[in-house]
């Protein structure tokens, strides 16, 4: 089959990469446009400084860095190398940033990276300039190092030009073409430039090439400082080369982040790059043009804004003391691109076939996104999970122009910024809220966000019941950090969801309606269960991609021959199963399929605990008997008068339903359901217990414990794949890959000593060796012992003790059974 036709839009260090990438794959009718002259097309690229900081917070992003670093290493021209791996540390000078520094470390180990902490005197050693008496500690990752970006897209072009492609400069893009939802072309004043496939690598001018089709780019250009000292004494005699390159260098690339500070060396010079000044939001009206482009005068350059580097420029020369001997010889205001999240953006538009984009990726990333991309368009997937960076991630809310224009901007504030995993924004906060939210309030809801929702994680209401707990289930005192946005009233609700009843939130639950004809045979096309059941019947199930990884995990309901309730994990199944949908319905008009997002329309109470029934069936004509009602059923009815939809299902393990209504009804159901509840002591319970008790039951959360670079049984799922079935996305591959025994599953570990707490995403060692990570953790409350999942290899076997690694101390913990609590299915049975 003749590969089809590329537009690449941007010419910088992804478009270039991407070209590269496709046609190293055999996608050779690739066209390259970019409004500047090439190479030095006026983008980011053209002023980067090229810093390759693998470790990061993100698996995948901390691949797409060594991916890049190893890629634009083979790279070179005259002696001249697209990437020095002179190293990177970071400097802690205050006791809060060493632990953070230690932690780092941990991330690093976890996906694999070489890195060392060192003391004062070692990163004094590594980097002789800065001042040894301020530093408390560092970390030194070696694979670190300057990428030489214009070398590189240079490069980069005529190696893909070599293979077929063609790049154009000076061509601003002035129209999309499309017929019937597809893409066919772009358009640059009267000419035309025929494509199957348009690539929108734009960077900062992402949102104006969105704009030409009606997708928001969510990403904001915020100017940000950088400066080119005069030469120093102490390097004299260093090389001399274009401030682009990193072949200059010889001194590890150092980072001051406490006071947003980096600095990489430019021959003689250094270059320094700050982020402690204020958000600087930059109007498309505002840049220059690119008419005249040079090294010191293009569109992504702006004025310097000297009063903001005052302080800063203070902070550099306490740290690097040989600066006082210097000035400033170069500067400018450069333009970067950040998101709500501050993570990249990936994806096909959802109205145009064929038009995807990738921006808001930075010179450390780029050629890992690029090859993310290349996998996709040419092989329907990338080897590299990309739910992180996956455009239809954010909801409507978070696309609107205010909440974009904020969030960025406070991204940039925060970019060095301690931030627990937990941290919620500040602003905008209240964007999204349940029915109950009033009531939650009143209960001394302690509210943390998640895709603009505001999520009760305990509630100050049931603080005294903490003295009413037996003994055994009063939680240990935590340390600082895994005590920040917890509470010891978690134990408290976990202990009466165990015990008693609780009502649970979950609202914020996605939730999608799809129906028509077509709707049973989409599911059972895209899913691994049997969905061919009776009316009432609930399954849990998985979706895979193509080479069997899991692409979501979804509770469906059948509520009528062919109307579906699904739930689902977010904005990322809504694109998909919309997508599969639209295609099944154009090719069979017969067959046809809606697929709504019924979220915000609904509210959902999860009524759980031993005593669950005692409060509900008195208000129901619904039988809430094993019999009635059995386990994995639904049924429409009403409960005090609101018409209701159940499901007998529970997340947390114990007996229970998930209450649906129209979020019309939300308060009403709520306060029948405490009014009834009121004899029996039911309380709220908020997240944290909730994560405690799934944790407990070896309940999975996609994207945290799994995703597409992880398969059924690697990720103890199973269960969930209907071997008989005849056919559903991923089974063929999914056969091949479950043929042999798994080289890495996910296990449940207890810590030894029942109080050492972790978080997620800490290293596992195995026989003293970095052999894993942690996915997901919590205090077991049930059990009386931390609770964490982790990826480790497949000859780990249950009874053997293995370590974690947390702020550089291990702490022992035990590989176990699963689940921890009712493997009988008794309780959830009852």
């Amino acid at each position: 089959m003749q590969a089809p036709r590329v537009v690449i839009i941007g010419a910088g260090i992804v478009g270039a990469n991407l070209a590269d990438e496709l046609t190293e794959r055999g996608w050779t009718d690739v066209t390259v446009l970019d409004q500047g002259p090439i190479p030095l097309t006026g983008g980011s690229t053209s002023h980067a400084p090229g810093l390759v900081f693998q470790t990061n917070a993100s698996k995948t992003m901390t691949e797409f860095a060594a991916y890049t670093g190893q890629k634009l290493a083979s790279l070179a021209r005259d002696g001249a190398r697209a990437f020095n791996p002179v190293g990177g540390l970071e400097v802690a000078t205050t006791p809060e940033r060493l632990e953070e520094i230690k932690r780092r470390h941990g991330l690093a180990t976890s996906w694999g990276l070489q890195a060392r902490l060192v003391d004062a005197a070692e990163a004094k050693a590594l980097h002789p300039l800065i001042e040894e008496s301020m530093v408390l500690g560092g970390l030194h990752v070696p694979g670190d190092g300057l990428a030489s970006s214009l070398l590189a897209v240079e490069l980069l072009r005529e190696r893909a030009e070599a293979r077929g492609a063609r790049f154009i400069g000076r061509t601003p893009v002035t129209g999309i073409e499309q017929a019937a939802g597809r893409v066919t072309g772009v358009r640059s004043g009267d000419t035309v430039f025929p494509a199957d496939i348009v690539v929108s690598a734009a960077g900062f001018w992402g949102p104006a090439v969105g704009d030409l089709i009606g997708m928001p780019v969510p990403l904001v250009p915020l100017a940000h400082q950088y400066v080119t000292t005069t030469p120093l004494a102490e390097l004299a005699g260093e090389p001399e080369q274009a401030v682009g390159t990193g072949n200059n260098a010889r001194l590890p690339i150092l980072r001051h982040q406490d006071e947003d500070l980096y600095f990489r060396q430019h021959g003689a010079r250094l270059g320094i790059g700050s982020y402690a000044h204020r958000p600087i939001p930059v109007g498309y009206d505002e840049l220059p043009g690119a008419e005249q482009i040079s090294e010191h005068a293009m569109p992504s350059r702006l004025a310097f804004t000297a009063a903001d580097f005052e302080q800063p420029w203070k902070a550099c020369r306490q740290l690097l003391p040989a600066l006082h001997h210097t000035e400033i010889d170069d500067a400018f205001n450069g333009i970067f691109s950040f998101t709500p999240d501050g993570g990249s953006l990936v994806g096909e538009s959802r109205d145009l076939k064929g038009f995807f984009i990738a921006e808001a990726v930075w010179v450390t990333h780029s050629a890992g996104v690029a090859k993310a991309v290349a996998e996709l368009l040419v092989d329907g997937r990338s080897e590299t999970d990309l739910h992180e960076l996956d455009v239809a991630r954010f909801e409507e809310i978070q696309l609107q122009d205010e909440y974009v224009l904020e969030t960025s901007q406070q991204n940039f504030v925060e970019i060095y910024d301690i931030r627990h995993p937990l941290e919620p924004r500040r602003s905008p906060r209240n964007l999204r809220v349940s029915p109950f939210h009033a009531r939650q309030a009143e209960l001394g809801a302690f509210f943390l966000e998640s895709a603009g929702w505001e999520r009760p994680h305990w509630y100050e209401a049931n603080a005294g019941l903490l003295e009413t707990l037996p003994r055994n289930w009063q939680p240990p005192a935590r340390d600082p950090w895994s005590a920040k946005f917890d509470s010891p009233i978690a134990a408290a609700e976990a202990y009466a969801t165990r015990t008693n009843v609780a009502m649970y939130d979950m609202t914020a639950l996605k939730r999608l309606e799809v129906s028509g004809p077509g709707a049973l045979a989409l599911l059972q096309h895209l899913t691994t269960g049997q969905l061919d059941k009776s009316i009432g019947s609930v399954t849990y199930t998985l979706m895979l991609d193509q080479a069997g990884g899991i692409r979501s995990d979804l509770t469906v309901a059948r509520i009528a021959d062919a109307l579906f309730q699904v739930g689902a994990n977010g904005g990322l199944d809504l694109d998909y199963i919309g997508r599969q949908a639209a295609a099944q319905t154009e090719a069979d008009p017969q067959q046809w399929v809606q697929v709504r997002d019924t979220t915000g329309a609904t509210c959902c109470i999860g009524l759980w605990g031993p005593r669950a029934r005692d409060l509900l069936q008195p208000l129901t004509p619904q039988d809430l008997s094993n019999d009635g009602l059995k386990y994995f059923r639904a049924a429409s009815t009403t409960i005090a008068g609101i018409p209701v939809r159940l499901m007998r299902l529970s997340y947390v393990g114990e007996l229970g339903w998930e209450i649906y209504t129209s979020a019309e009804y939300g308060l009403r159901l709520w306060d029948a359901l405490w009014a009834a509840g009121a004899p029996l002591g039911v309380i709220a319970a908020g997240r944290s217990a909730f994560n405690s008790l799934r944790l407990e039951k070896g309940y999975r959360s996609w994207g945290t414990d799994m995703d597409t670079g992880h398969d059924p049984v690697q990720a103890g799922l199973g269960f969930a794949v209907r071997a008989n079935k005849e056919d559903f996305v991923g089974k063929q591959a999914l056969n091949r890959r479950t043929a042999r025994p798994p080289a890495t599953r996910l296990a449940c570990l207890t810590v030894n000593d029942g109080e050492s707490m972790v978080l997620g995403k800490e290293p596992v060692y195995v026989a003293g060796q970095p052999a894993g990570y942690i996915t997901s953790a919590a205090y077991g409350h049930t059990v009386h012992r931390p609770v964490a999942y982790a990826w480790l290899p497949g000859t780990v076997a249950e009874g053997d003790t293995v370590q974690i690694e947390y702020f550089g101390r291990r702490i022992d913990a035990t590989v176990a059974p699963e689940p921890l609590v009712d493997p009988e299915m008794k309780k959830i049975r009852a």
